[in-house]
Protein backbone atom coordinates (compact mmCIF):
# COMPACT_ATOMS: atom_id res chain seq x y z
CA UNK A 1 0.00 0.00 0.00
CA UNK A 2 1.24 3.47 -0.36
CA UNK A 3 0.23 6.92 1.48
CA UNK A 4 1.42 9.96 -0.25
CA UNK A 5 1.88 12.93 2.32
CA UNK A 6 2.25 16.62 1.42
CA UNK A 7 2.39 19.68 2.99
CA UNK A 8 3.72 23.32 2.83
CA UNK A 9 7.05 22.98 4.42
CA UNK A 10 7.54 19.87 5.17
CA UNK A 11 9.07 16.17 3.96
CA UNK A 12 7.27 14.88 1.14
CA UNK A 13 7.34 11.03 2.46
CA UNK A 14 6.38 7.76 0.39
CA UNK A 15 5.66 5.11 2.54
CA UNK A 16 5.68 1.38 1.15
CA UNK A 17 5.39 -2.58 3.13
CA UNK A 18 7.77 -4.62 1.45
CA UNK A 19 7.63 -8.11 2.27
CA UNK A 20 6.50 -7.72 5.74
CA UNK A 21 9.22 -4.13 6.17
CA UNK A 22 8.77 -0.77 6.13
CA UNK A 23 10.62 1.57 3.95
CA UNK A 24 9.69 5.02 4.17
CA UNK A 25 12.04 8.04 1.91
CA UNK A 26 12.38 11.91 2.59
CA UNK A 27 12.27 13.87 -0.36
CA UNK A 28 12.63 12.55 -4.51
CA UNK A 29 16.24 13.98 -4.36
CA UNK A 30 17.04 12.16 -0.72
CA UNK A 31 15.65 8.90 -2.53
CA UNK A 32 17.79 9.19 -5.60
CA UNK A 33 20.71 9.13 -3.38
CA UNK A 34 19.97 5.34 -1.98
CA UNK A 35 18.13 4.13 -5.66
CA UNK A 36 21.05 5.61 -7.86
CA UNK A 37 18.52 6.58 -10.10
CA UNK A 38 17.23 10.12 -11.38
CA UNK A 39 14.60 10.72 -8.81
CA UNK A 40 13.16 13.47 -10.50
CA UNK A 41 12.31 11.63 -13.50
CA UNK A 42 10.64 8.85 -11.74
CA UNK A 43 6.81 8.18 -11.09
CA UNK A 44 5.69 6.82 -7.93
CA UNK A 45 5.50 3.28 -9.02
CA UNK A 46 8.58 3.38 -10.24
CA UNK A 47 9.90 5.01 -6.92
CA UNK A 48 8.00 2.25 -4.78
CA UNK A 49 9.33 -0.03 -6.94
CA UNK A 50 13.51 0.72 -6.17
CA UNK A 51 12.53 1.18 -2.87
CA UNK A 52 11.54 -2.25 -3.30
CA UNK A 53 14.87 -3.60 -4.59
CA UNK A 54 16.24 -1.31 -1.68
CA UNK A 55 14.71 -3.87 1.25
CA UNK A 56 15.38 -6.76 -0.63
CA UNK A 57 18.99 -6.06 -1.14
CA UNK A 58 19.62 -4.42 2.22
CA UNK A 59 17.56 -5.87 4.66
CA UNK A 60 17.72 -9.84 6.46
CA UNK A 61 15.36 -12.20 6.36
CA UNK A 62 11.90 -11.88 7.71
CA UNK A 63 13.05 -14.56 10.30
CA UNK A 64 15.97 -12.96 10.95
CA UNK A 65 15.55 -9.32 11.73
CA UNK A 66 17.86 -6.83 12.32
CA UNK A 67 17.90 -5.75 15.73
CA UNK A 68 17.12 -2.30 16.12
CA UNK A 69 19.28 0.83 15.23
CA UNK A 70 20.19 3.13 18.08
CA UNK A 71 18.44 6.26 17.87
CA UNK A 72 20.43 9.43 16.61
CA UNK A 73 19.25 12.26 17.88
CA UNK A 74 19.21 15.42 14.99
CA UNK A 75 22.43 17.72 15.29
CA UNK A 76 21.94 20.82 17.71
CA UNK A 77 21.80 23.93 15.40
CA UNK A 78 24.41 26.45 16.82
CA UNK A 79 23.42 29.30 18.51
CA UNK A 80 25.86 31.94 16.81
CA UNK A 81 27.14 31.69 14.12
CA UNK A 82 24.84 29.88 12.03
CA UNK A 83 24.33 26.73 10.43
CA UNK A 84 26.79 26.19 7.65
CA UNK A 85 24.83 26.12 3.88
CA UNK A 86 26.62 22.85 3.54
CA UNK A 87 25.15 21.20 6.56
CA UNK A 88 22.28 18.78 6.26
CA UNK A 89 19.62 20.40 8.46
CA UNK A 90 19.07 16.78 10.04
CA UNK A 91 19.81 13.12 9.31
CA UNK A 92 18.01 10.28 11.79
CA UNK A 93 17.72 6.35 11.40
CA UNK A 94 14.52 6.19 13.44
CA UNK A 95 13.27 2.79 15.64
CA UNK A 96 11.34 -0.02 13.74
CA UNK A 97 6.85 0.25 13.59
CA UNK A 98 6.89 -3.35 14.11
CA UNK A 99 8.64 -6.84 14.15
CA UNK A 100 10.89 -7.49 11.22
CA UNK A 101 10.55 -4.00 10.36
CA UNK A 102 13.35 -1.30 9.57
CA UNK A 103 12.36 2.53 8.84
CA UNK A 104 14.63 4.75 7.37
CA UNK A 105 13.90 8.50 7.09
CA UNK A 106 16.00 10.78 5.40
CA UNK A 107 15.24 14.66 5.77
CA UNK A 108 16.11 17.48 3.64
CA UNK A 109 18.94 18.90 3.18
CA UNK A 110 19.80 23.43 3.29
CA UNK A 111 19.24 23.29 -0.27
CA UNK A 112 15.71 22.59 0.42
CA UNK A 113 15.26 25.66 1.93
CA UNK A 114 14.57 29.14 0.66
CA UNK A 115 17.95 31.04 1.81
CA UNK A 116 16.20 34.52 1.68
CA UNK A 117 12.83 36.04 1.37
CA UNK A 118 11.20 39.47 0.91
CA UNK A 119 9.04 40.52 3.71
CA UNK A 120 6.11 43.60 3.57
CA UNK A 121 6.47 45.83 6.64
CA UNK A 122 4.25 48.00 8.55
CA UNK A 123 5.44 51.72 7.20
CA UNK A 124 6.71 54.06 9.80
CA UNK A 125 4.76 57.59 10.49
CA UNK A 126 7.13 60.16 9.82
CA UNK A 127 8.08 63.38 11.46
CA UNK A 128 10.95 66.33 9.95
CA UNK A 129 11.88 63.19 7.20
CA UNK A 130 11.08 63.53 3.73
CA UNK A 131 11.64 59.55 3.41
CA UNK A 132 12.03 56.47 5.82
CA UNK A 133 12.84 53.08 6.56
CA UNK A 134 11.56 50.82 3.83
CA UNK A 135 8.47 49.35 3.42
CA UNK A 136 9.93 45.41 2.39
CA UNK A 137 12.97 43.94 4.19
CA UNK A 138 14.69 40.75 3.41
CA UNK A 139 15.51 38.20 5.68
CA UNK A 140 17.85 35.59 5.31
CA UNK A 141 17.26 31.47 6.61
CA UNK A 142 20.62 32.31 9.41
CA UNK A 143 18.99 35.35 10.33
CA UNK A 144 15.55 34.29 10.84
CA UNK A 145 16.71 31.39 12.83
CA UNK A 146 19.35 33.93 15.03
CA UNK A 147 16.84 36.50 16.10
CA UNK A 148 14.19 33.44 16.96
CA UNK A 149 16.69 32.08 19.07
CA UNK A 150 17.38 35.57 20.45
CA UNK A 151 14.04 36.42 21.14
CA UNK A 152 13.00 32.78 22.60
CA UNK A 153 16.01 33.06 24.92
CA UNK A 154 15.40 35.77 26.48
CA UNK A 155 11.11 34.99 26.94
CA UNK A 156 12.59 32.03 28.63
CA UNK A 157 14.89 33.83 30.68
CA UNK A 158 12.56 36.27 31.81
CA UNK A 159 10.01 33.05 32.49
CA UNK A 160 12.61 31.57 34.87
CA UNK A 161 13.28 34.68 36.51
CA UNK A 162 8.98 35.44 37.07
CA UNK A 163 9.22 31.47 38.18
CA UNK A 164 12.41 32.47 41.03
CA UNK A 165 10.90 35.36 42.06
CA UNK A 166 7.54 33.52 43.35
CA UNK A 167 10.01 31.19 44.98
CA UNK A 168 11.33 33.84 46.91
CA UNK A 169 14.46 33.31 45.13
CA UNK A 170 15.11 36.62 43.35
CA UNK A 171 13.80 39.58 45.80
CA UNK A 172 13.62 43.41 45.42
CA UNK A 173 12.95 44.98 42.17
CA UNK A 174 12.23 42.82 39.14
CA UNK A 175 11.11 44.21 36.29
CA UNK A 176 10.64 41.46 33.49
CA UNK A 177 11.25 42.15 29.52
CA UNK A 178 8.51 39.26 28.26
CA UNK A 179 6.63 41.17 25.16
CA UNK A 180 9.26 43.42 24.19
CA UNK A 181 11.70 40.79 22.29
CA UNK A 182 11.63 42.00 19.03
CA UNK A 183 12.76 45.97 20.13
CA UNK A 184 16.09 44.14 21.63
CA UNK A 185 16.85 42.08 18.42
CA UNK A 186 16.21 44.55 15.90
CA UNK A 187 18.11 47.53 17.66
CA UNK A 188 21.18 44.34 18.01
CA UNK A 189 20.54 43.89 14.63
CA UNK A 190 20.98 47.26 13.37
CA UNK A 191 24.07 48.33 15.06
CA UNK A 192 27.39 47.07 15.42
CA UNK A 193 29.06 45.97 18.80
CA UNK A 194 31.22 48.64 19.27
CA UNK A 195 28.38 50.94 19.08
CA UNK A 196 27.05 52.28 22.93
CA UNK A 197 23.61 51.36 24.51
CA UNK A 198 21.76 52.44 27.74
CA UNK A 199 18.59 51.98 29.01
CA UNK A 200 16.16 51.79 32.07
CA UNK A 201 15.29 49.55 34.66
CA UNK A 202 13.60 46.78 32.43
CA UNK A 203 17.28 46.06 31.18
CA UNK A 204 17.28 42.04 31.04
CA UNK A 205 17.16 41.64 27.35
CA UNK A 206 19.41 44.71 26.34
CA UNK A 207 22.19 42.62 28.88
CA UNK A 208 21.19 39.98 27.30
CA UNK A 209 21.82 40.63 23.56
CA UNK A 210 25.30 42.60 24.54
CA UNK A 211 26.38 39.90 24.93
CA UNK A 212 26.01 38.75 28.79
CA UNK A 213 25.38 34.89 29.44
CA UNK A 214 22.13 33.90 30.73
CA UNK A 215 23.84 32.21 33.77
CA UNK A 216 25.47 35.49 35.08
CA UNK A 217 21.86 37.51 34.11
CA UNK A 218 19.83 34.84 36.43
CA UNK A 219 23.25 34.85 39.22
CA UNK A 220 23.08 38.74 39.35
CA UNK A 221 19.24 38.38 39.69
CA UNK A 222 19.64 35.77 42.41
CA UNK A 223 22.30 38.17 44.37
CA UNK A 224 25.40 35.57 43.82
CA UNK A 225 29.32 36.00 42.95
CA UNK A 226 29.15 34.42 39.98
CA UNK A 227 26.79 37.28 38.34
CA UNK A 228 27.97 39.51 36.06
CA UNK A 229 28.54 42.58 38.66
CA UNK A 230 29.33 39.97 41.33
CA UNK A 231 25.64 40.26 42.98
CA UNK A 232 26.11 43.75 43.80
CA UNK A 233 23.81 45.42 41.27
CA UNK A 234 20.41 43.09 41.28
CA UNK A 235 18.15 44.19 38.06
CA UNK A 236 18.26 47.19 37.53
CA UNK A 237 21.97 47.93 37.42
CA UNK A 238 23.66 45.29 35.37
CA UNK A 239 26.44 46.54 32.64
CA UNK A 240 28.98 45.46 29.92
CA UNK A 241 31.20 46.51 27.42
CA UNK A 242 29.51 49.19 25.43
CA UNK A 243 26.76 48.88 27.70
CA UNK A 244 26.40 50.95 30.33
CA UNK A 245 22.89 49.70 32.27
CA UNK A 246 20.31 49.32 33.25
CA UNK A 247 19.24 52.76 35.35
CA UNK A 248 17.06 53.15 38.40
CA UNK A 249 16.08 56.60 38.29
CA UNK A 250 13.15 57.05 36.01
CA UNK A 251 14.66 58.88 33.07
CA UNK A 252 18.52 59.83 34.38
CA UNK A 253 19.71 57.54 31.97
CA UNK A 254 18.80 59.91 28.84
CA UNK A 255 21.29 62.58 29.63
CA UNK A 256 24.14 60.30 30.41
CA UNK A 257 23.47 59.18 27.13
CA UNK A 258 23.66 62.21 25.10
CA UNK A 259 26.80 62.37 26.87
CA UNK A 260 28.29 59.06 25.44
CA UNK A 261 27.08 60.24 21.98
CA UNK A 262 29.14 63.59 22.73
CA UNK A 263 32.42 61.32 23.32
CA UNK A 264 31.87 59.20 20.39
CA UNK A 265 32.00 62.72 18.61
CA UNK A 266 34.69 63.76 20.44
CA UNK A 267 36.83 60.89 19.56
CA UNK A 268 35.71 60.94 15.81
CA UNK A 269 35.16 57.08 16.15
CA UNK A 270 32.05 57.12 14.11
CA UNK A 271 30.12 55.08 16.72
CA UNK A 272 26.44 55.96 17.93
CA UNK A 273 25.07 55.55 21.57
CA UNK A 274 21.66 54.22 21.31
CA UNK A 275 19.65 55.79 24.22
CA UNK A 276 15.89 54.42 25.46
CA UNK A 277 13.46 55.54 27.80
CA UNK A 278 9.75 54.54 28.42
CA UNK A 279 6.40 56.01 27.71
CA UNK A 280 6.64 56.70 31.54
CA UNK A 281 9.56 58.68 31.64
CA UNK A 282 9.10 60.87 28.65
CA UNK A 283 7.56 63.49 30.00
CA UNK A 284 10.41 63.82 32.18
CA UNK A 285 12.13 67.37 31.86
CA UNK A 286 15.86 66.09 31.61
CA UNK A 287 14.99 64.72 28.29
CA UNK A 288 13.72 67.78 26.52
CA UNK A 289 16.95 69.41 28.43
CA UNK A 290 19.24 66.38 26.31
CA UNK A 291 17.45 67.11 23.23
CA UNK A 292 17.68 70.51 23.22
CA UNK A 293 21.83 69.45 23.64
CA UNK A 294 22.24 66.73 21.00
CA UNK A 295 20.14 68.93 18.75
CA UNK A 296 22.67 71.99 19.10
CA UNK A 297 25.96 69.48 18.83
CA UNK A 298 24.55 67.39 16.42
CA UNK A 299 25.37 63.92 18.75
CA UNK A 300 24.85 61.04 17.09
CA UNK A 301 22.15 59.27 19.35
CA UNK A 302 19.55 57.84 18.33
CA UNK A 303 16.81 58.43 21.33
CA UNK A 304 14.53 55.43 21.21
CA UNK A 305 11.06 55.43 23.23
CA UNK A 306 9.76 52.20 24.16
CA UNK A 307 5.99 52.93 24.05
CA UNK A 308 4.45 49.58 26.00
CA UNK A 309 1.40 51.37 26.82
CA UNK A 310 1.50 51.83 30.04
CA UNK A 311 4.13 53.86 32.87
CA UNK A 312 3.04 51.68 35.85
CA UNK A 313 -0.44 51.50 36.05
CA UNK A 314 -1.23 54.82 34.38
CA UNK A 315 -2.50 54.45 30.39
CA UNK A 316 -0.76 56.82 27.88
CA UNK A 317 -3.45 58.54 27.40
CA UNK A 318 -4.59 59.39 31.18
CA UNK A 319 -0.78 60.41 31.50
CA UNK A 320 0.25 62.62 28.01
CA UNK A 321 -1.26 65.39 27.04
CA UNK A 322 0.28 63.97 23.10
CA UNK A 323 0.98 60.31 22.29
CA UNK A 324 3.15 61.12 19.57
CA UNK A 325 6.26 60.32 21.28
CA UNK A 326 8.32 60.26 18.04
CA UNK A 327 7.50 64.02 17.47
CA UNK A 328 8.30 65.21 20.89
CA UNK A 329 11.51 66.14 19.53
CA UNK A 330 10.07 69.12 17.87
CA UNK A 331 12.94 70.54 15.90
CA UNK A 332 14.47 66.68 16.13
CA UNK A 333 13.43 64.16 12.97
CA UNK A 334 11.65 61.25 14.22
CA UNK A 335 9.64 57.88 13.47
CA UNK A 336 7.18 55.66 14.82
CA UNK A 337 7.74 51.63 14.22
CA UNK A 338 5.87 48.65 15.03
CA UNK A 339 7.80 47.33 18.03
CA UNK A 340 6.60 43.98 17.42
CA UNK A 341 7.97 43.33 14.24
CA UNK A 342 11.87 42.43 14.88
CA UNK A 343 12.37 43.43 11.28
CA UNK A 344 10.41 46.32 11.42
CA UNK A 345 12.68 47.51 14.38
CA UNK A 346 15.84 46.24 12.41
CA UNK A 347 15.31 48.33 9.66
CA UNK A 348 14.17 51.54 11.55
CA UNK A 349 16.99 51.28 13.40
CA UNK A 350 19.26 51.05 10.61
CA UNK A 351 17.87 53.57 8.74
CA UNK A 352 18.08 55.87 12.35
CA UNK A 353 21.93 54.85 12.54
CA UNK A 354 22.76 55.59 8.61
CA UNK A 355 21.23 58.70 9.77
CA UNK A 356 23.11 59.50 13.02
CA UNK A 357 26.55 58.03 11.07
CA UNK A 358 26.35 60.57 8.65
CA UNK A 359 26.27 63.24 10.51
CA UNK A 360 22.93 64.60 10.17
CA UNK A 361 22.93 64.63 14.03
CA UNK A 362 19.72 62.46 16.58
CA UNK A 363 16.95 60.96 15.80
CA UNK A 364 13.60 60.04 17.78
CA UNK A 365 12.15 56.59 17.35
CA UNK A 366 9.19 55.08 19.19
CA UNK A 367 8.47 51.52 19.27
CA UNK A 368 5.14 50.54 20.00
CA UNK A 369 5.39 47.39 21.98
CA UNK A 370 3.69 45.84 24.74
CA UNK A 371 4.50 44.00 27.74
CA UNK A 372 2.80 40.80 29.01
CA UNK A 373 4.11 41.66 32.84
CA UNK A 374 3.08 43.89 34.80
CA UNK A 375 5.30 46.75 35.38
CA UNK A 376 7.37 45.27 38.01
CA UNK A 377 6.93 42.14 39.70
CA UNK A 378 4.56 43.32 42.71
CA UNK A 379 2.05 44.54 40.04
CA UNK A 380 -0.06 41.70 38.90
CA UNK A 381 -0.61 43.73 35.68
CA UNK A 382 -4.68 43.44 35.62
CA UNK A 383 -6.16 45.77 38.07
CA UNK A 384 -5.47 48.81 34.75
CA UNK A 385 -6.05 46.15 32.02
CA UNK A 386 -8.02 43.18 31.33
CA UNK A 387 -6.57 39.55 30.43
CA UNK A 388 -8.70 39.83 27.37
CA UNK A 389 -6.60 42.82 26.32
CA UNK A 390 -3.22 40.93 27.25
CA UNK A 391 -4.56 37.44 25.55
CA UNK A 392 -5.15 39.76 22.15
CA UNK A 393 -1.96 40.98 22.00
CA UNK A 394 -0.54 37.51 22.63
CA UNK A 395 -2.46 35.91 19.86
CA UNK A 396 -2.03 38.34 17.16
CA UNK A 397 1.13 40.43 17.54
CA UNK A 398 3.38 38.06 19.36
CA UNK A 399 6.91 38.74 18.07
CA UNK A 400 7.88 35.46 18.17
CA UNK A 401 5.08 33.78 16.59
CA UNK A 402 5.14 36.43 14.11
CA UNK A 403 8.23 35.10 12.43
CA UNK A 404 8.47 31.92 13.44
CA UNK A 405 4.82 32.17 10.88
CA UNK A 406 7.04 33.83 8.54
CA UNK A 407 9.41 31.29 8.00
CA UNK A 408 7.51 28.56 8.11
CA UNK A 409 5.14 30.21 5.65
CA UNK A 410 8.17 31.08 3.34
CA UNK A 411 9.88 27.35 3.71
CA UNK A 412 12.58 29.13 5.25
CA UNK A 413 12.92 25.91 8.14
CA UNK A 414 11.00 23.70 10.00
CA UNK A 415 8.81 22.84 12.38
CA UNK A 416 11.39 20.24 13.67
CA UNK A 417 14.09 22.40 13.53
CA UNK A 418 12.22 25.26 15.88
CA UNK A 419 11.30 22.40 18.31
CA UNK A 420 14.76 21.94 18.78
CA UNK A 421 16.10 25.05 19.73
CA UNK A 422 12.99 25.16 22.05
CA UNK A 423 14.81 21.99 23.78
CA UNK A 424 18.00 23.74 23.62
CA UNK A 425 16.93 27.13 24.90
CA UNK A 426 14.89 25.52 28.17
CA UNK A 427 17.77 23.09 29.17
CA UNK A 428 20.74 26.71 28.76
CA UNK A 429 18.34 28.28 30.91
CA UNK A 430 17.45 25.43 33.45
CA UNK A 431 21.36 24.84 34.03
CA UNK A 432 21.60 29.07 34.47
CA UNK A 433 18.83 28.70 37.09
CA UNK A 434 20.92 25.82 39.05
CA UNK A 435 23.81 28.37 38.57
CA UNK A 436 22.06 30.92 40.04
CA UNK A 437 20.52 29.20 42.92
CA UNK A 438 23.70 27.37 43.98
CA UNK A 439 26.63 29.48 43.53
CA UNK A 440 27.34 31.34 46.47
CA UNK A 441 26.80 34.84 47.59
CA UNK A 442 29.64 37.53 47.62
CA UNK A 443 31.82 37.41 50.61
CA UNK A 444 31.18 40.57 53.14
CA UNK A 445 34.65 41.51 52.51
CA UNK A 446 33.94 42.57 49.19
CA UNK A 447 30.96 45.02 50.08
CA UNK A 448 33.57 48.24 49.80
CA UNK A 449 34.98 47.13 46.82
CA UNK A 450 34.45 48.63 43.12
CA UNK A 451 33.85 52.09 44.54
CA UNK A 452 36.36 53.57 43.39
CA UNK A 453 38.45 52.54 39.88
CA UNK A 454 41.80 52.72 41.53
CA UNK A 455 42.88 53.48 44.75
CA UNK A 456 40.24 55.89 46.35
CA UNK A 457 41.44 59.65 46.12
CA UNK A 458 40.88 60.19 49.80
CA UNK A 459 39.27 58.76 53.13
CA UNK A 460 35.90 58.13 53.24
CA UNK A 461 34.38 56.22 55.83
CA UNK A 462 32.85 53.39 54.88
CA UNK A 463 34.55 53.28 51.27
CA UNK A 464 37.93 51.89 51.92
CA UNK A 465 38.11 48.85 50.06
CA UNK A 466 40.56 47.15 52.77
CA UNK A 467 37.55 48.54 55.82
CA UNK A 468 37.19 45.45 57.97
CA UNK A 469 33.54 44.45 58.31
CA UNK A 470 31.42 42.55 60.38
CA UNK A 471 28.22 41.17 60.32
CA UNK A 472 25.69 41.70 63.08
CA UNK A 473 22.97 40.00 61.40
Amino acid sequence: MVFPSFGAGRNLYLKATVSGRTLRAGTLAANSRITGKNAGAQTVSELLIDLSEYVNLTSPPVAAPAPPQARRLPPKPPPAPPVCAAQLVSAQTAQPDGPGARVLVVSRSLSDFTPQATFDIKKCDLHRLEAGPPTKAELTREQGLQYYRTMQMVRRMELKADQLYKQKIIRGFCHLYDGQEACAAGIEAAINPSDHLITAYRAHGYTYTRGVSVKEILAELTGRKGGVVKGKGGSMHMYAPHFYGGNGIVGAQVPLGSGIALACQYQANNQICVTLYGDGAANQGQLFESFNMAALWKLPCIFICENNKYGMGTSVERASASTDYYRRGDFIPGLRVDGMDVLCVREAAQFAADHCRAGKGPIIMELQTYRYHGHSMSDPGVSYRTREEIQEVRSKSDPISMLKERMLGNNMASVEEFKEIDIEIRKEVEEAAQFATSDPEPPLEELCNHIFSNNPPLEVRGTNPWSKLKSIS
